[in-house]
C-alpha cells in the first residue's frame, strides 16, 4: 500500500517516491558526459589519423605527385577566382568579413559583405569598405557626409558606424578629417549573415588556420578520387 504525506502543502507519496537529484549529482552527470564526448572525438581523430598515414604509406611516388598536383590545381583555381572577381567588381578585396558590431543592426560581426567599386562619386548614405594608413584591417562604415570640392574636384567623405555615438573622424589618421576616393576599397552590393564566423576564429587563433589549412591539404592529397 502507498502512503501519502504532506510536505509544504502538497500530497507527495512515500516511500515509493523517488527523490529529485541534486544539482551536485546534476553537475557530475554533465561532467561524465562531457568526459564520453571528448574521448569520442580523440578517438574519431586518431583513427582518422591513422587512417591518413596509412594512405599516405601505401602511396607510390606517381600517386604522390599526382595528388600534389591536383592540390596545386585547387589552389590556382582559387586564386584564378579571386582575380577574376576582383577585375569584374573593380575592387582589390571583393569579398569581406564584417569584425567588428559597429554597423548593427545592418550587418552583424561574421557577415560576409560582397564589394564593388563603381566609377561614380559616393553618395550620401552608402556603406563602403575604407582603408586608413597605419591600420592593417580596414572598416566598414556607411557614409554620413560627402561634398565636392569647387577647387580641386575631389570628394570629402565622412563616415559613422551605425552603432556608434560618433563619427570616424577619430578613426583616421593623424592631421586627416575627410576620407578621399583612394581611400574606398569598395562599396556594399550584398551580404551573407553569419557566414564568416569561421574566418573570425581562424583570425582569433592563428594556429587553428594553420590546423584548417593543412587538414584540408591532407584531405585533397589522400583523397581516391
Amino acid at each position: 500500500p502507498t502512503r501519502h504525506t504532506l510536505v509544504r502543502g502538497r500530497s507527495s507519496r512515500s516511500p515509493l517516491h523517488t527523490p529529485r537529484p541534486s544539482s551536485l549529482h546534476r553537475r557530475h552527470r554533465r561532467r561524465r558526459r562531457r568526459r564520453r564526448r571528448r574521448r569520442r572525438v580523440v578517438v574519431t581523430m586518431f583513427g582518422w589519423a591513422v587512417d591518413t598515414w596509412n594512405t599516405l604509406r601505401s602511396m607510390n611516388y606517381r600517386q604522390l605527385v599526382l595528388q600534389l598536383v591536383s592540390l596545386g590545381l585547387i589552389v590556382t583555381s582559387a586564386l584564378v577566382i579571386w582575380k577574376t572577381l576582383m577585375i569584374v567588381t573593380g575592387s582589390e578585396s571583393p569579398v569581406v568579413v564584417v569584425l567588428s558590431g559597429s554597423m548593427e543592426p545592418a550587418f552583424y560581426r561574421g557577415d560576409i559583405l560582397f564589394l564593388y567599386l563603381a566609377k561614380r562619386s559616393t553618395v550620401l548614405g552608402e556603406i563602403v569598405v575604407f582603408n586608413i594608413e597605419g591600420r592593417e584591417i580596414p572598416i566598414v562604415h556607411r557614409v554620413i557626409r560627402a561634398h565636392v570640392r569647387a577647387r580641386d574636384g575631389r570628394q570629402d567623405i565622412l563616415t559613422k558606424g551605425d552603432n556608434n555615438y560618433s563619427d570616424d573622424t577619430v578613426l583616421y589618421a593623424a592631421g586627416q578629417d575627410w576620407l578621399h576616393e583612394e581611400h574606398i576599397m569598395g562599396k556594399a552590393a550584398g551580404f551573407l549573415p553569419h557566414v564568416g564566423r569561421v574566418t573570425i576564429l581562424m583570425n582569433d587563433y592563428p594556429y587553428a588556420k594553420y590546423a584548417v589549412i593543412g587538414l584540408l591539404g591532407l584531405l585533397v592529397v589522400t583523397s581516391r578520387e
